[in-house]
Formats: C-alpha cells, sequence, structure tokens
C-alpha cells in the first residue's frame, strides 16, 4: 500500500536514475527462481548515493510515525535491508535488531541479532518486496520470541497478487515508498519506456512465472 503518490513517483525517479532499478522488456533478466524478467531491482545501490539514501530513511520513519507511532524497535530484514534499516533506527533513535534467514551455526546460534525485550512493538524493513515469502518468515521468528510486528515497510514492491495474498493471510500490513504501477508511471512520463514496452511490462506482473517462455 502506497501512503503517499508523490513520495512514490519521486523514489522511483531516484531509483530509476541510480539504476537501482533496470528496465528491459526486450531483453529479459533471469532471476535465480528461473522467472524471465523485464525488471531488474537492487536497492542496496541506494547506499552509495548520500542525498538519496538520507530522503529514504526521513521519509520512512515520517510514514512510520504516521501509521504507527515510534516503535519500540526496528527490525532489518537480513541481508538487504540491515543498512536502510540502521539508519532509520538512528534517526528515531530507537533500538535496531536484524533478523538473519536461518539461526547461525555457531556461538549462540542466533537468528535475531541484538537485544530484543519480549512483548515490544516492532516495524519490519524490507529493501523489496517479491512474493513476500522471505519477508513474512522474519516476521514468524519475531512472533515466536514475543514481539508484536506492527507491520513492515519497504522501499519498493513488485506488487505481485501472490504478495497481497500472503500479507493479508499472515494478517501483516505492508506499506512501501513506491511500487511496480509508480514506477511504470514515472519511467513512461520520463521517456525510459515506450508506450508498447508498458503494455508488456504491464503483463510480465499478472503472472510472472509463465512471461516470457
Amino acid at each position: 500500500m502506497i501512503q503517499n503518490k508523490d513520495v512514490a513517483l519521486k523514489t522511483a525517479e531516484s531509483l530509476l536514475q541510480i539504476k537501482a532499478i533496470k528496465l528491459q522488456p526486450e531483453n529479459p533478466f533471469t532471476w535465480a527462481s528461473g522467472w524471465k524478467s523485464p525488471i531488474y531491482c537492487d536497492n542496496r545501490l541506494t547506499l552509495s548515493f548520500p542525498k538519496i539514501r538520507s530522503e529514504l530513511k526521513i521519509e520512512f520513519a515520517k510514514q512510520i510515525q504516521e501509521l504507527y507511532g515510534k516503535p519500540d524497535y526496528i527490525a532489518g530484514v537480513a541481508t538487504g535491508a540491515i543498512a536502510i534499516g540502521v539508519l532509520i533506527a538512528e534517526y528515531m533513535n530507537v533500538p535496531f535488531i536484524y533478523v538473519r534467514d536461518k539461526a547461525k551455526g555457531h556461538g549462540r546460534q542466533n537468528q535475531i541479532e541484538g537485544f530484543l525485550k519480549p512483548g515490544s512493538n516492532v516495524v519490519v524493513i524490507e529493501d523489496l518486496i517479491s512474493t513476500g515469502g522471505s519477508s513474512l518468515k522474519a516476521v514468524d521468528v519475531l512472533q515466536e520470541v514475543g514481539a508484536h510486528v506492527l507491520g513492515m515497510m519497504a522501499i519498493f514492491t513488485y506488487d505481485f497478487p501472490v504478495a497481497q495474498e500472503n500479507f493479508d493471510k499472515a494478517n501483516i500490513r505492508l506499506n512501501t515508498l513506491s511500487d511496480y504501477h509508480h514506477l511504470l508511471e514515472q519511467a513512461s512520463h520520463q521517456g525510459t519506456i515506450s508506450n508498447e514496452s508498458v503494455a508488456m511490462l504491464k503483463e510480465w506482473r499478472k503472472n510472472p512465472s509463465v512471461w516470457g517462455r
């Protein structure tokens, strides 16, 4: 869910500008899952651009405050959301933790890194949402140790129908700074893609697992 259309378009513009998002409908990428995709997204690139990462941090904090008030913790999902999560937590002056995809195989075998007081209100941060599966696993881990997960926020989502279904099923609210719809609107407006490409890109989102095969 998008809170602010202007922010969604501005975020899309920034991601396109630094090539954190690349659109290649005529020469699609192949994801690790084997899906053919006309888009590739690596939001960690934002960390190398101080102005953009600062804008993201401030907007995240503003929307978190509007939606939930000040949480007890910010939790990043490893590894992509650790750095942006730290920036948000620092800006909001709240503790930070992060959640691994699996427990460490040594030491205390933690899956949650950092101190978390049971019963605390937590907002989870992601850099990117595709199907939502790995993101929601982090929510499960937090809930299992007694955290109260208020919701999740991410920089960008592909807006797949399956992702919304997964978040609805888990009863977790998802908000993002930008999404696929606003990305296409911005890319078309600035001439990054043609009208014909927009139609192709819209078709991909409907059924990405079979697109291009």
